[in-house]
């Protein structure tokens, strides 16, 4: 794919609650990073609330006529205001609440993948509720390309940039965007992409019957690993590459993947699968993201 077809579908994603510079901090370190961003999507609650009015009102100064003023591409700003017939939501208060905000921000994120779009997500601003809505619906209707960020901001950082006071910052100042693993359980399991457009509940009962059926697997082989084999198949089975896991664990990329073929070799056992069925560590990640947050 050309740079130019690129720049057509990656989008990020953004929680908006009281402190736009959570989203100006995102976007210009993933456009720093090359990433060519053509769309922000603001996930909020309803403008009822003066915190969350102001912070939109001070993003849209950094969007003159929609557009981000600090870059050359074009990089548009647009709402994604969490409600059902019009009518915003002030809060996710109740279970019925939540349903609907998983309704909009499921609608928004299938509709932005329906376009072919790579899609970042920055989930560290607003009600913390709306990045665990955020992250559920992206685990049935993201694939391995896309990604999600958590924004770290040094505490001394914190209070000088707090509310918007300052809506971009220098390298100097510490604020790192940090990927959150995920597993794209819709791209392993694409019957559960179309179970994504029933209710909130219907998901989570059909992702507990999915883990339970390699449940007696997963145990087998966790059982029969060493300590430093099961370390290594938590860092893979968080989404870590093998590389990433290395230096995670503070070893080898050499050791991770001795250890990695030793795993896969009691997998094959488990699963009984041929010596010529194709694994690799993404097998891993798929078998047991569920089963390791359990143990």
């Amino acid at each position: 794919m050309t740079d130019s077809e690129l720049a057509h579908t990656t989008t990020l994603v953004a929680t908006l609650g009281g402190q736009p510079q959570v989203v100006t901090f995102a976007l210009d370190a993933l456009l720093a990073r090359g990433e060519p961003i053509t769309d922000v999507y603001l996930i909020h609650l309803s403008l009822a609330n003066p915190r969350t009015r102001q912070a939109l009102s001070r993003l849209q100064q950094e969007f003159p006529n929609d557009y981000y003023a600090h870059t050359n591409r074009r990089c548009r700003l647009r709402r994604a205001p969490v409600g059902v017939n019009g009518v915003e939501l002030t809060d996710i208060r109740t279970a019925a609440d939540a349903e609907v905000a998983w309704q909009s921000i499921r609608t928004l994120i299938a509709d932005l993948k329906n376009e072919g779009r790579r899609l970042h997500l920055c989930l560290s601003g607003g009600r913390r509720m709306l990045a665990l809505l955020a992250m559920s619906a992206a685990a049935l209707l993201c694939d391995h390309q896309d990604r999600i960020w958590h924004m770290h901001t040094p505490e001394e950082t914190l209070q000088r940039v707090k509310d918007g006071a300052l809506m971009h910052v220098q390298p100097s100042d510490g604020v790192q965007l940090i990927q959150t693993p995920i597993v794209p359980w819709g791209a392993c399991f694409p019957a559960l992409r179309a179970l994504a457009l029933t209710s909130m509940q219907a998901v989570q009962e059909q992702l507990q019957r999915f883990a339970a059926i390699d449940e007696p697997q997963c145990r087998q082989v966790w059982e029969r690993l060493t300590s430093r084999q099961r370390d290594v198949l938590r860092a893979l089975a968080k989404g870590m590459r093998p590389d990433e896991a290395a230096t995670h664990l503070n070893i080898t990329l050499n050791t991770v993947n001795t250890h990695k073929t030793a795993i896969l070799a009691e997998c094959r056992v488990a699963w009984n699968l041929p010596d010529n069925a194709p694994l690799d560590y993404r097998f891993l990640r798929e078998r047991f993201a569920g089963f390791l947050e359990r143990v």
